[in-house]
């Protein structure tokens, strides 16, 4: 009996030394592992914050490229007005108006802003109509009206190739802003709704702003004349709701007009 007692003991005493073994070497093994998380852990944390770093800067680059892409823009929409002799604020007006009508009309805050920005290339393709033509100080005779009309197909086809969200409206504002709501504008006798809400909107942006600015051919129309003709044109050459949007916030524009002033 006391043989097979210290058997016993001795195979429990066994177990439990392989025991303590088996536990060291977890105990072991689980630190260690440990450790190679908190290595991991740091990396990853590295290899996080890096991540983070080079997104930081594609952000900012696209913003570079997005101001870059604003600012030649405007750049060529003011030579496509410099080129007959209007100033750098007209393209600034008309922007400004832009967006404002935008607003009133109920497009989104993002798409008013990008309006403002393309607005100003409405007339890009005058870029390639001839100065003897586009600076005429007198009415165009028939054929000369026939060359200076084709600045809208022209300027279209300067933009439309771009895949670029900002380049592909203003390719539509250079198209459509002489498009006319009873469908006898062109280049493509458009009416109504089929004229894209941005060449309806630039178009009376355009023409509130020409009218009340001399030009080579004409001396500035006083506010009385300019409001008559808009309102005999609701609903013919213009919207009828952005002419109800004009004069409704007709303040807005005013101010605009005032703090872009030609020097």
């Amino acid at each position: 009996m006391e043989a097979f007692e210290n058997k016993l003991i001795g195979e429990i005493e066994d177990l439990q030394e392989k025991f303590t073994k088996t536990t060291q070497k977890l105990i072991k093994d689980v630190k260690r592992q440990d450790k190679i998380m908190i290595r991991s852990d740091k990396r990853q944390q590295q290899e996080y914050d890096e991540l983070q770093r080079k997104f930081a800067e594609v952000e900012a680059l696209q913003k570079e490229i997005e101001e870059t892409q604003r600012e030649v823009v405007f750049t060529m929409g003011a030579i496509g007005e410099s080129r007959s002799k209007e100033t750098g604020n007209h393209v600034k007006r008309v922007a400004e108006y832009s967006k404002i009508f935008a607003l009133h009309y109920g497009l989104p805050k993002e798409e008013a802003e990008m309006l403002k920005q393309a607005s100003p290339m409405h007339d890009i393709g005058k870029v390639a109509i001839p100065d003897a033509v586009l600076n005429k100080p007198a009415r165009f005779n028939e054929e000369e009206r026939k060359i200076m009309d084709t600045h809208a197909q022209l300027g279209f086809d300067m933009l439309k190739a771009s895949n670029r969200p900002l380049l592909k409206m203003a390719s539509t504002v250079a198209y459509e802003h002489h498009e006319k709501w009873n469908g006898k504008g062109y280049p493509n006798k458009l009416s109504g709704e089929d004229i894209h809400i941005y060449g309806r909107i630039t178009a009376l942006a355009d023409v509130f702003d020409a009218l009340g600015s001399d030009r080579v051919y004409k001396k500035a129309w006083d506010d009385e004349r300019i409001f008559k003709l808009f309102k005999e044109e609701r609903g013919e050459h213009f919207d009828p709701q952005l002419i109800d949007i004009f004069f409704e916030n007709l303040d807005e524009f005013l101010r605009v007009r005032d703090s872009l002033k030609d020097m």
